[in-house]
């Protein structure tokens, strides 16, 4: 399930994926606020896995390429800072080997450390 996060700070967006994160989600959540903020002109991103996380389905993982060609590429320098907050060791581990293909700043955070990665997205 991806639910968006509200106490966010002025300018940023964020998410939160826990148990299964399926492609409708993807697509429904995740997808519209990411264009919305690429389209006018700034995307600063806080995401949110686990804990309870369990995997994104093939349609997630497919969703998650195509926004990545079509908001990443075509949105290019709309973004700004996506902050990564997870204690799953994968991604953490996926999200440093491809990194250097991401717009904008990247940066990884501990689950404790979410309000600070709030204020790293925002600024």
């Amino acid at each position: 399930m991806i639910e968006r996060l509200e106490d966010m700070p002025e300018g940023t967006i964020g998410f939160r994926a826990s148990g299964h994160v399926t492609g409708e989600e993807y697509r429904d959540v995740l997808v519209p606020s990411l264009r919305e903020q690429a389209e006018a002109g700034e995307v600063r991103i806080v995401y949110v896995i686990g804990p309870g996380f369990e995997k994104f389905e093939a349609g997630a993982l497919l969703a998650d390429t195509k926004t990545g060609v079509t908001l990443g590429f075509g949105h290019h320098g709309a973004w700004r800072r996506c902050a990564l907050v997870t204690d799953v060791d994968w991604i953490t581990k996926a999200l440093h080997a491809f990194a250097w293909m991401a717009p904008g700043e990247v940066k990884t955070f501990e689950l404790d450390q979410l309000d600070e990665a709030k204020e790293w997205a925002a600024g």
